[in-house]
């Protein structure tokens, strides 16, 4: 069974995690532009389906665990809560579930069809997500097109050299362009100028302030 109250069913819950969610996120800004509104130094990048998989659920605690926070949430971007999910499922797309919780309860959450609609699933219809805490001191960000999810918020180097080694494959910048995106592009390149705006915005000296 999924933890009670792990899927955000109400108004007001819905728009507490969208709350939160806006202080970590730049939630109009889609990749390669920058999604995070602060501390994106030692980005790290996997593919986008990969974070809704039961299995990916450990990786997101461990950053939620480093910062104090007691839940991780995510929202949903697109599709848009008004024109798809409110009207066809009666619900809003959001969960807020404890780190307490295990891969089964995430995989609930995120894998519950409303009304037996496989499509209404999160798993399935999301195409934006935005992963964070209440901290707000890190985030996941992911889009289905460019098959991507980014994140940041390693406290230090050593804890994200342990993360990737524990809950990998993760890419820098330079890795998600050679791996993972040319398969989003047509001829299987990635065009200059996104591959430069990515690479601004998500590579090592992103973070830094002159």
């Amino acid at each position: 069974m999924a933890e009670a109250g792990s899927i955000v069913i109400d108004r007001n819950g819905y728009l507490g995690v969208r709350s939160r969610s806006a202080a970590t996120f730049d939630l109009d800004a889609r990749l390669p532009g920058q999604v995070f509104k602060e501390g994106v130094e030692g980005s790290l990048f996997c593919e986008f389906d990969a974070v809704l998989t039961p299995e990916f659920w450990p990786a997101l605690c461990a950053m939620a665990r480093w910062h104090g926070d007691s839940h991780v949430e995510l929202l949903v971007l697109e599709p848009d809560w008004d024109d798809f999910y409110r009207p066809e499922y009666r619900m809003y797309p959001a969960l807020s579930l404890s780190v307490e919780a295990d891969m089964d309860n995430y995989w609930a959450a995120i894998g519950h069809e409303p009304d037996g609609d496989i499509m209404g699933s999160i798993a399935i219809s999301a195409n934006v997500i935005a992963v964070t805490g209440a901290s707000g001191r890190w985030g996941c960000w992911g889009e289905r097109d460019p098959e991507v999810a980014v994140f940041r918020g390693f406290p230090n180097v050593a804890a994200r050299n342990e993360w990737r080694a524990q809950f990998g494959p993760f890419l820098e910048v330079s890795g998600a362009l050679e791996s993972y995106l040319p398969l989003t592009f047509a001829g299987r390149t990635v065009p200059d100028e996104y591959a430069a705006t990515l690479t601004a915005n998500y590579g090592p000296s992103s973070g830094r302030r002159p």
